[in-house]
């Protein structure tokens, strides 16, 4: 059963039992461009108390440079090697773990941060931010040649997803048996400060449909992500916290890995989801009700 954290010496044990805090961001530090209040006062302690602090996102829309803008223009401290998101992630999988060959490509279901890592790990993409691929026109196949060099498909959260663009993925993968599908992760939400909108996993959802058979799916809660970290950063699994305000990404994320877990209830998770009657099989370590709860540790 998970603990309910509330007092001073509750937060204290929890400090020194992990000397790793993993973090995700939205709706954990921030919604939207709205910072959880404490939420730097929190990382500061945790810093003082010379605790690695890393973030770890399913969001793929920015690549780690532009996510650490996000970071700055909200005053929160953080590195870009401390970064790690499911586009690098997904980046590290195609040129490390299934090895893409150098004169084949990448088909994108996404945006700029997307292309951006793939592009940093010397992957060529088709798609994503392409004018060509983001135009109102109806697809039509006898217009379209296909890319007999593509060998994945690869879909993150795309604002401009179109007819055009699942058209052609899906050309790609039923024309080619060997062509990888992939997504970034399968958020069916992603947070925003004025509510919850359609994630990733609602973006690849009409190729699943469609196909019949589901992506590999690279972020949270899948191991992929915690061995791209692994690869990059030292750290004990018995000695790391996991910090996530999502059962089914973050809590099984980090349980994934052996790692505890806390959820904070800013987020996606309601109280009623692990605490209420018919409580969720997924439960955290422990629950706080923010990440500014913390802030009793302090200065």
């Amino acid at each position: 059963m998970a603990v309910q954290l509330s007092s001073k010496e509750d937060y204290t044990n929890l400090l020194d039992k992990y000397d790793t805090w993993l973090f995700d961001c939205d709706g954990v530090l921030w919604e939207g461009d709205r910072l959880i209040d404490g939420a730097t006062e929190v990382l500061g302690i945790l810093r003082r108390q010379k605790k690695s602090v890393l973030f770890v996102t399913n969001n793929a829309t920015k690549s780690r440079k532009n996510y650490k803008k996000k970071f700055d223009k909200l005053s929160v401290e953080a590195h870009v090697d401390e970064i790690f998101g499911s586009a690098f992630a997904a980046a590290v999988y195609i040129s490390s773990v299934i090895k893409l060959p150098k004169e084949k490509k990448v088909y994108v279901i996404g945006m700029s941060g997307l292309e951006e890592e793939l592009q940093e790990e010397g992957i060529v993409t088709l798609g994503g931010t392409d004018p060509a691929d983001n135009t109102l026109t109806p697809f039509d196949l006898k217009d379209w040649e296909r890319d007999p060099a593509v060998g994945a498909v690869l879909c993150g959260l795309d604002t401009s997803v179109n007819y055009t663009k699942l058209s052609k993925a899906f050309q790609y993968l039923i024309k080619d048996p060997n062509c990888a599908f992939l997504a970034t992760n399968e958020d069916s939400t992603y947070p925003t400060a004025d509510g919850l909108l359609p994630g990733a996993g609602a973006v690849s959802a009409p190729l699943r449909f469609a196909l019949g058979k589901d992506p590999v799916s690279i972020g949270k809660p899948a191991g992929t992500m915690l061995e791209c970290i692994k690869a990059k950063h030292d750290f004990d699994p018995a000695r790391t916290i996991m910090v996530g305000d999502r059962l089914n990404t973050d809590i099984l994320f980090g349980q994934n890995g052996g790692l505890a877990t806390l959820l904070v209830l800013t987020g996606i998770t309601k109280e009623w989801e692990v605490l209420g009657p018919n409580p969720s099989p997924i439960v955290p370590d422990y629950i706080t009700n923010s990440i500014g709860d913390l802030r009793c540790l302090g200065p």
